[in-house]
């Protein structure tokens, strides 16, 4: 039997860990302070800046996926969280794959061209040049490594939150693309991923089928939620590390996988809405 460590255990590494468990893998779980969340595999605290007590983690896996998570967090959380805690797990699982979910926040672009795996990627902000410093030393080491768009799902959407706490506004001279992912499918690239020999040393972006606007966006989440659309608010430039593109997903969509929630629409519809706004329908 396969083992599979994921490192990080939260939103969506918990659903990474279901769908590893109906596949026949063995799973294990990190987090930072959990030692149980009632699942059917074990769940330990670990801390992964913590070098001597990664080390001395008992077991071996086949896979190892650093999914770690900082909600926010500034240049030095970033660089403990992600580069050493990569470096952490490279050091104690030298016989594993590591699989590293990076963002694509390290594509810089501004002028909503279409970006590959193979497009250059010099993000401007700080935490950005952490996590591809972190991808550059798990390459190094054969892993993999998954670009993953805007995170949504049940109990979790930016967009949504902003549009309900009134935040939400919309720049009709500086509007741009913005690229997500449901976070089923993420896990399901993630099982993909692993389950591939092929894919060692390679980068994957993981998004959805459809780039959307920004603007359009929020005009149907107003729509859908019978509210008025957000203020119209102009600006006189992108704040700095705003980028505007559209990811391909044209080589993980290669392997064979295939979003089941192809757009922002079908993902908020069908898993957001009726979990989180049962009123809204």
């Amino acid at each position: 039997m396969r083992r599979v460590l994921i490192a990080g255990c939260g939103y969506v590494g918990q659903a990474a860990a279901d769908l590893f468990l109906s596949a026949g893998w063995e799973v294990e779980g990190w987090t930072r302070t959990a030692t149980s969340i009632g699942k059917n595999y074990p769940v330990v605290a670990v801390d992964l800046e913590d070098r001597e007590q990664v080390k001395a983690q008992p077991g071996d896996f086949d896979a190892v996926i650093h999914c770690a998570g900082t909600r926010g967090g500034d240049v030095d959380l970033y660089r403990r969280t992600y580069l050493d805690g990569a470096r952490n797990l490279i050091d104690r699982f030298v016989r594993s794959t590591i699989l590293f979910t990076s963002s694509t926040s390290v594509y810089a672009q501004r002028s909503g061209e279409v970006v590959t795996e193979e497009s250059p990627a010099e993000p401007e902000r700080a935490t950005s040049q952490i996590l591809r410093e972190t991808e550059k030393l798990v390459l190094h080491h054969g892993g993999i490594v998954a670009r993953l768009a805007g995170i949504y799902g049940p109990g979790r959407s930016a967009l949504l939150k902003k549009i309900l706490s009134g935040e939400a506004s919309i720049d009709p001279e500086n509007d741009r693309f913005i690229n997500q992912v449901q976070r089923d499918d993420v896990a399901a690239a993630l099982c993909l991923l692993l389950d591939r020999q092929s894919t060692s040393g390679e980068i994957f972006n993981v998004a959805d089928d459809r780039p959307v606007l920004v603007s359009d966006c929020y005009r149907w989440l107003a729509e859908r939620l019978q509210k008025p659309l957000p203020e119209a608010r102009s600006t006189s430039s992108r704040r700095r590390g705003d980028s505007n593109k559209r990811v391909s997903n044209a080589k993980l969509r290669g392997l064979g996988w295939e979003p089941s929630y192809p757009s922002f629409v079908e993902g908020m519809e069908r898993s957001v809405f009726p979990s989180d706004l049962p009123s809204a329908s």
